[in-house]
């Protein structure tokens, strides 16, 4: 597929970004794919490059911008490793739901302006952290988002005043999570608040269960599992192909 390095000025600073397409004229429809804590490296430019070739316009950007020029994770040893762990925390924590909205105002804004994106409302998929962040984005703005994907996301739903659960009732898009199960990220009570949540705010909404462990869908997790991946595939491409305008 493809691929443009490019940045983007954000609130914050530059942001490194990957923007992902079909072969040949376009324009398609524009996504952000928000990485899972490890951040962004190879196989996420494999799956961004995955998605673009489905028809989309696949935007990929380094959300640990705001740490400058930061030590990539090992997946296979980061939880393992205290120092490593400590350092990936700090990290995640870093990243509010103030910053999740700024960050994307800028990364639509700049999708809104390629010539190979069409449209002006646009998808938002995640994985792990990048879930929370999908559906944060698309309740903090919701005239820009048609479609938001989390699989194996966390914190999805909290006591915290910052729960995503509670932007249900701001949301227009339509919703799809996928959660692993045995996931104390995202519980079965979590799926029933959230569910709740959002039928009672009218939102088009699937929540769905994958028997497989948290990080099913990222090819470097050590709990990856190739048929759940094959069927996050399927349900991310009929909600992108059921939402986003063409």
């Amino acid at each position: 597929m493809p691929k443009i390095t490019d940045s983007i000025t954000t609130p914050d600073g530059t942001c490194a970004v990957r923007l992902f397409t079909p072969e040949g004229p376009g324009p398609w429809p524009g996504v952000v794919m928000y990485c899972d804590a490890g951040g962004v490296r190879d196989t996420f430019d494999q799956m961004a490059a995955k998605l673009a070739g489905f028809g989309y316009a696949v935007l990929l950007p380094d959300v640990y911008y705001r740490s400058g020029d930061w030590a990539p994770f090992d997946m296979a040893t980061v939880f393992g490793d205290k120092d490593e762990r400590n350092r990936l925390f700090s990290m995640i924590g870093s990243i509010t739901p103030d910053k999740m909205a700024a960050d994307a105002g800028a990364f639509f804004d700049y999708l809104a302006a390629r010539p190979e994106v069409s449209g002006d409302r646009f998808g938002v998929c995640g994985y792990c952290m990048g879930g929370r962040t999908s559906l944060v984005v698309a309740g903090r703005l919701p005239d820009r988002v048609a479609a938001a994907a989390s699989f194996h996301g966390g914190g999805l739903v909290s006591d915290g005043t910052d729960s995503p659960h509670l932007l249900a009732d701001r949301m227009t898009a339509r919703i799809y999570v996928g959660g692993a199960e045995n996931d104390a990220s995202f519980t079965a009570d979590d799926a029933e608040r959230l569910d709740k949540a959002l039928t009672a705010a009218g939102v088009s909404h699937t929540i769905e269960w994958y028997s497989a462990g948290h990080g099913f869908a990222v090819p470097d997790n050590a709990p990856y599992d190739a048929a759940a991946a094959e069927r996050h595939w399927e349900a991310i491409t009929e909600v992108f192909g059921s939402a986003l305008p063409r």
